[in-house]
């Protein structure tokens, strides 16, 4: 069986899965979103009386999955450039598509060196954030 990975510095998954699991000579992340690991927050979410979201903000969830992300590669031994493949999926594809794609040319700035990509519209994720990564890195011995 596969090496299964869990990330101290990562948030909880949300159901009974590793947070990645080696197999040959790759790593394959689960989905990871942009959950805070200490307190369990959606950075960006703005909720009302009701416990419902009104608004988000699709840079700051996106900067919280990619540090989320890291957080895993690094439990793994595994490094940010070693990512070969990453699906990302927007819950609001229409009016978050922009400001996700402008942190993604942040942090890899050079299409070249940057991981293959594909990016999906769903209706819904399982907790109240508006992106996650599904990932696949290739760590260098």
């Amino acid at each position: 069986m596969a090496e299964p990975v869990q990330a101290s510095a990562a948030p909880r998954p949300v159901g009974r899965y590793p947070h990645a699991r080696r197999a040959g000579g790759l790593l394959f992340l689960s989905g990871i979103g942009p959950r805070d690991p200490a307190t369990d927050s959606v950075p960006g979410n703005v909720i009302d009386a009701d416990g419902r979201v009104i608004r988000h903000d699709i840079a700051a969830q996106t900067r919280a999955v990619f540090a989320n992300v890291r957080a895993v590669l690094d439990a793994s031994g595994a490094r940010w450039d070693d990512l070969v493949d990453v699906t990302v999926y927007l819950t609001d594809m229409a009016g978050d598509f922009a400001g996700y794609n402008a942190v993604w040319a942040e942090y890899f700035p050079d299409p070249a060196t940057a991981p293959c990509r594909t990016t999906l519209g769903i209706d819904a994720l399982p907790t109240p954030i508006a992106i996650e990564l599904k990932c696949v890195a290739e760590p260098k011995e």
